[in-house]
């Protein structure tokens, strides 16, 4: 159950590769045109976030559509390029993390806004959601507990002024399977977009995340 006044002005910050791994240990895809359809019910939507690393050095990227999709579509996205590097035991490693972007954007976001909504499981958000909380704003964390282990820091969980399973929230912003749609069959569409010679029209579908970066 989302508990939220109609003249709260709420700002979305969605992790990436959080909400991706989330809904994908649920079974179920977000149609995020239908996410924002929902908070936009719910109150005064102020600003959705979106985080995610991408792998600037591929000249095809299975995400680049959804990044698309996104920035046409009412969405402010947040991006930086992964960081490869190799571990001590050798093997190669891909860096995405979007933490203290995330951090410094909802601190300075804040004054303008009522309540915070995070989309995301890490333990690692827990002091920036006291923080909020310190300077009088609501927080509501959005992930899981229907996963073995769950996908939320119980942490953050338990800081947080209201934690809302995504689970629960399939029937509202899950899309039907059965309207997915096809992968692009040339990796040229993708790599146009990105130089700006073609440009995927707003009123395509949602694409997919396919590959999103591991956060190390």
């Amino acid at each position: 159950m989302m508990y939220f006044y109609k003249n709260e002005r709420v700002a979305l910050f969605v992790d990436g590769a959080n909400l991706y791994a989330t809904a994908k240990a649920l079974g179920f895809d977000i149609d995020y045109k239908r996410l924002l359809a929902l908070f936009r019910d719910q109150c005064q939507l102020v600003r959705a976030l979106y985080y995610t690393a991408l792998a600037e050095d591929q000249e095809y990227s299975s995400i680049r559509p959804l990044i698309d999709w996104l920035d046409y579509n009412g969405y402010t996205m947040v991006t930086k390029p992964t960081k490869e590097f190799t571990d001590s035991m050798g093997r190669r490693k891909i860096k995405g993390n979007m933490d203290i972007e995330l951090t410094v954007d909802a601190m300075r976001l804040s004054p303008s806004l009522d309540h915070i909504v995070l989309f995301s499981g890490d333990g690692d958000f827990k002091s920036l959601v006291a923080a909020l909380q310190q300077n009088g704003r609501r927080v509501s964390v959005i992930s899981t507990l229907q996963t073995q282990p769950p996908m939320v820091a119980d942490e953050l969980r338990r800081q947080a002024d209201q934690f809302i399973d995504l689970a629960e929230l399939e029937a509202q912003i899950g899309r039907d399977p059965g309207t997915r749609p096809a992968r692009p069959e040339r990796a040229e569409r993708s790599f146009n977009n990105r130089r700006g010679e073609s440009r995927r029209p707003p009123a395509d579908p949602v694409p997919f995340e396919d590959d999103l970066p591991e956060e190390v």
